[in-house]
């Protein structure tokens, strides 16, 4: 048996290519599938199996396409309620994969119907977990709602601990969530690989022995998560379909200038830097950079179903279009460009101061400090006197960031920029300060802790 992992660092999600050397199975795979396709191609192996561990929360499946482009058999939950032809399995049913058995165990928690998977070749043996057990944690359990959550919880602690008897202490873990994806809780490890084994000496949800302990502290430690993932499930389960992945042909100068004017969202994907110096007058920053923080921020902070306009280099056109589909925001238009005077020769401009904490300790009395974190970063810690609206109610709660100018920041800067970029655009004056939190008690401003 050979496992090769398919990441997306942009979700923090993991799909898996699980061969005998001639016949395989894809699990989770997410929507571009162009990247399975490789790697199969590369393995030189036949798909025959598609196996879905639950209804996704944080991106689009690729998995019913795969399986009708492979004719393979489509591995979803029976009681899933889904419209499309699949292979019902359940709880406790084994599927023969060339040399590989596979066997159904269900680990209901991060939703009703999860299902993980333990493939056997022999002796080995490998877990694909999805979002129920992962590397020092997981998957969160309050994504179906607040009445859900707790019995959510309590079957993630049984799930788990389940799953861990049923498999060897030897077998490999392979988890679809976990690194840096929102849909994973707790204290999550960021290992790169693990088994079942570690998992029993290191996973608080296997180590707790106090179920109602646990319980509590998962839920009390859960955060925010982005609102886009309220359209993922309703997409998955009706039966997602291909996703457009060319660059669409850039628009015309004057139609660029109008979508401005109208007060549509353009979003510049340049460094933050770069933009604050000199942008188009009413665009938004939106880094791009190498991905990692892109496609959830924006998912999070902007109208779901709103037309977008893309503006920048052709590679970061190209690779945003790709993660945009991951979530279902399909088709944005484009205008390919290095940079204003390229994109739109003769527009209005504009620009905004970029400094550190050092200059946030000269800055006037009068101005404000906003603080764009989510509420349980600015709870731990936060500059005293900042005012916190999290970068994700800003646009909602444009109205109580307090007159005046405002100096914003966040954890690293990212936040910071695309706040600086939405207030700049509502007509604020704005100085975005682009450093770790961190740096800033060093610098010597007062920051007070829980």
């Amino acid at each position: 048996m050979e496992v090769i992992t398919i990441e997306t660092r942009q979700l923090g999600d993991r799909s898996y290519l699980v061969h005998d050397g001639a016949v395989g199975l894809v699990i989770d795979p997410q929507r571009d599938t162009d990247r399975v396709e490789k790697a199969v191609a590369d393995a030189g192996v036949r798909i025959t199996h598609v196996a879905e561990t639950h209804i996704h929360n944080d991106y689009v499946t690729g998995g019913l396409q795969l399986a009708q482009d492979h004719g393979a058999a489509y591995l979803v939950n029976a009681d899933d309620d889904v419209p499309y032809h699949r292979q019902p399995i359940s709880d406790g049913d084994t599927v023969q994969i060339g040399k590989l058995v596979l066997r159904v165990v269900a680990t209901p928690g991060h939703t009703h119907h999860h299902l993980s998977y333990i493939v056997s070749d022999g002796d080995r043996q490998a877990v694909f977990s999805g979002g129920s057990l992962l590397y020092g944690s997981v998957g969160r359990t309050d994504l179906l709602g607040e009445e859900d959550t707790v019995p959510l919880t309590h079957d993630q602690y049984a799930s788990v601990r389940r799953l861990a008897r049923e498999a060897g202490e030897d077998a490999d873990l392979f988890p679809t969530h976990g690194f840096g994806s929102f849909c994973s809780s707790g204290p999550a490890t960021g290992a790169r690989s693990s088994t079942v084994g570690e998992q029993l000496r290191d996973n608080h949800a296997l180590t707790d022995p106090d179920e109602d302990h646990f319980v509590r502290e998962l839920i009390h430690n859960l955060t925010a998560y982005p609102s886009y993932y309220a359209h993922m499930a309703p997409i998955n389960k009706a039966g997602p379909t291909p996703p457009n992945l060319e660059v669409p042909g850039s628009l015309a100068p004057e139609e660029l200038r109008s979508r401005l004017e109208q007060g549509e969202w353009v979003v510049d994907l340049r460094n933050r830097v770069a933009f604050a110096s000199d942008h188009l007058s009413g665009s938004a920053s939106f880094e791009y950079g190498d991905g990692t923080k892109f496609t959830a921020f924006l998912g999070w902070v902007l109208p779901w179903d709103e037309q977008l306009t893309l503006v920048g280099e052709r590679r970061d056109v190209e690779n945003a279009i790709r993660d945009l589909s991951r979530i279902g925001i399909d088709n944005p238009d484009a205008a390919v460009g290095s940079g204003p005077a390229d994109l739109l020769p003769g527009a209005a401009t504009d620009s905004y101061p970029v400094v550190g904490w050092d200059e946030v300790l000269r800055k006037p009395e009068a101005d404000t400090i906003l603080d764009v974190r989510r509420t349980d970063e600015f709870e731990e810690s936060r500059i005293e006197g900042a005012v916190n609206i999290p970068l994700h109610e800003l646009l909602r709660r444009m109205d109580q960031v307090p007159a005046g100018r405002v100096w914003v920041h966040c954890g690293s800067g990212y936040r910071a920029s695309i706040a600086a970029s939405l207030l700049q655009r509502a007509g604020r004056d704005v100085v975005h300060i682009d450093a770790e939190f961190g740096g800033a008690k060093k610098a010597g401003l007062r920051v007070a802790a829980d």
